[in-house]
């Protein structure tokens, strides 16, 4: 099972997202844990290797299980580790081999286009308190087929699908 860590920075009301190429979606920087890492390390390393600064206050926001399945079958998974941080140290490069680094108001997480799950655990991130835990189950095409959310913020088990 594939482990990847990515880190969503928030400062001065703004959230660095990486635009992908491929399909023209947004995520937050990260990427694949390397072996005998821990996911902080991987969330750390990968920001710092796709944006060129130095994340600070980072914490723990999510921990979420993506289940790809077709035909009612499961063709893959993988499991992602989400991290906030609100401050920065140096300045982010504007354009990776990963996609162009782009500042957007926090609130457009709401709009912007990304997978639905990345929205879901993005906008938790940025704007509630505690840590989130989740399975999504998309298609292959990242079409989201339902979700199962928990938080330890709240005693809520919101079900879609």
């Amino acid at each position: 099972m594939q482990r990847i860590a990515n880190l969503l920075l928030i400062e001065n009301g703004k959230v660095l997202l990486m635009k992908k190429p491929r399909r023209g979606w947004y995520v937050a920087p990260g990427g694949k844990m390397e072996s005998g890492e821990s996911v902080y390390e991987a969330a750390i390393r990968e920001f710092r290797e796709e944006t060129d600064a130095e994340p600070l206050d980072v914490h723990l926001k999510g921990v979420y299980t993506m289940m790809i399945q077709e035909g009612g079958e499961t063709v893959d998974e993988w499991m992602l580790f989400t991290f906030r941080a609100k401050r920065l140290h140096g300045t982010p490069f504007e354009e990776t081999r990963e996609g162009v680094l782009e500042w957007h108001p926090v609130e457009s997480l709401h709009t912007l286009p990304m997978a639905e799950g990345d929205r879901t655990n993005l906008l938790f991130a940025a704007s509630q308190e505690g840590v989130q835990y989740g399975t999504f189950y998309y298609t292959p095409e990242f079409e989201l087929l339902k979700e199962n959310i928990q938080s330890s913020s709240e005693e809520v088990n919101r079900r879609h699908g």
